[in-house]
């Protein structure tokens, strides 16, 4: 007996597939849209966040084909709220977040998953690319290494996980556009997009600038020399090379990266690429869906940002919060993005970076 999905539509060729493939596998399927914005033509067009008409349009479309009920669903104080408030004042502490991992904890599997278990859904369908073990519900990475996205769904609870269904999980990326063209689904070749969904122009400093103002500091060398000025620490992330305005060139005329971001004094220290070098990492708000909270060191693997380098660690737990130690070191890790343990292919849990060195 088939169950009854809510499957999340965001107006891309991802969702639709997904929930044309719910349809086939017999369950009852009902399509929403989430609409994230209260003025969604502030919202970059084309998205693939569902922020724009364009895209609540393609949802509706791509639901009419595949022959489903759909609605749309207003989330739109709540996205604000939990995803782009959060996105600002992460910066404006000197982090450096990721709002894709925000949403998917805050909006897709917190709020729309509350509420679609509370209407009598069993289950949220997306279209993210990754797989549920059948057998122990822990979260896998995707087939195609490339769409792969376990990294931004590991924030999400075991029970949450229980409750989802990630039909695109074994399947290319390439095979999934050609199956929507097969059914007739006009986005099958609608372009992903990249970049923050809800900053219309992609211009972050710009969008950080008017959302904070001006708040000028110091940019210093390892040492505290002096070496320029900036309007606003927020500006910058740890690991970042270009758009320093840094005076004089470093001793050995190579280039300078941002080392680290004070907030309190808006002070950016830059140095050397060998002093972004990272080999012990501190993270908070562990989660574990792969595996109950280890009581001794764990031999794992780390990711550490979305399509990021993989490196062999040992975790353990210290009171709540989360220490990796990495076997080699890793560079510009920076403080807000989060760490996704994985054994092999299969994500163990995840915690936010609060600290390096």
């Amino acid at each position: 007996m088939g169950l009854r999905v809510l499957a999340a539509m965001s107006g891309g060729v991802d969702s639709a597939t997904a929930a044309a493939r719910a349809v086939d596998a017999g369950h009852e399927v009902t399509g929403v849209h989430l609409a994230l914005s209260q003025n969604p033509q502030s919202y970059r067009s084309g998205a693939r966040g569902c922020c724009t008409l364009e895209d609540a349009r393609d949802a509706r479309r791509a639901a009419d084909v595949i022959g489903i009920p759909f609605y749309v669903w207003d989330m739109a104080e709540r996205f604000a709220r939990d995803v782009v408030d959060d996105f600002v004042a992460e910066y404006a502490a000197g982090r450096t977040p990721n709002p894709c991992l925000r949403c998917n904890e805050k909006i897709k599997f917190a709020a729309v998953l509350d509420r679609a278990l509370a209407l009598g859904f069993d289950a949220v369908c997306t279209g993210h690319y990754a797989q549920i073990d059948s057998a122990t519900g822990a979260l896998r990475r995707a087939a195609d290494p490339g769409k792969d996205q376990s990294y931004v769904l590991a924030v999400l609870t075991r029970d949450q996980i229980a409750h989802a269904m990630f039909p695109l999980g074994d399947t290319p990326k390439s095979a999934v556009r050609e199956e929507a063209r097969g059914r007739g689904l006009l986005v099958a070749d609608k372009p992903d997009s990249h970049d923050v969904c809800f900053i219309a122009d992609g211009d972050t400093q710009g969008f950080l600038t008017r959302k904070l103002g001006p708040a000028p500091g110091q940019i210093v060398d390892e040492d505290g020399t002096v070496l320029g000025g900036h309007d606003g620490a927020y500006a910058f992330t740890v690991g970042q090379r270009k758009g320093l305005r840094v005076d004089r060139p470093a001793p050995d005329g190579r280039p300078r990266y941002v080392l680290s971001i004070e907030p309190v004094s808006s002070t950016v220290t830059v140095g050397s690429p060998e002093a972004l070098a990272v080999r012990e990492i501190t993270a908070v708000r562990p989660v574990w869906t792969g595996r109950e909270p280890p009581s001794v060191p764990v031999e794992c693997s780390v990711q550490l940002r979305a399509h990021g380098e993989v490196y062999s660690c040992v975790a353990a737990l210290s009171g709540d919060d989360l220490h990796i130690e990495l076997r080699e070191p890793a560079r510009a890790v920076a403080p807000g993005q989060a760490a996704v343990l994985y054994d092999g292919d299969t994500v163990l849990g995840s915690a936010t970076i609060s600290a390096t060195r």
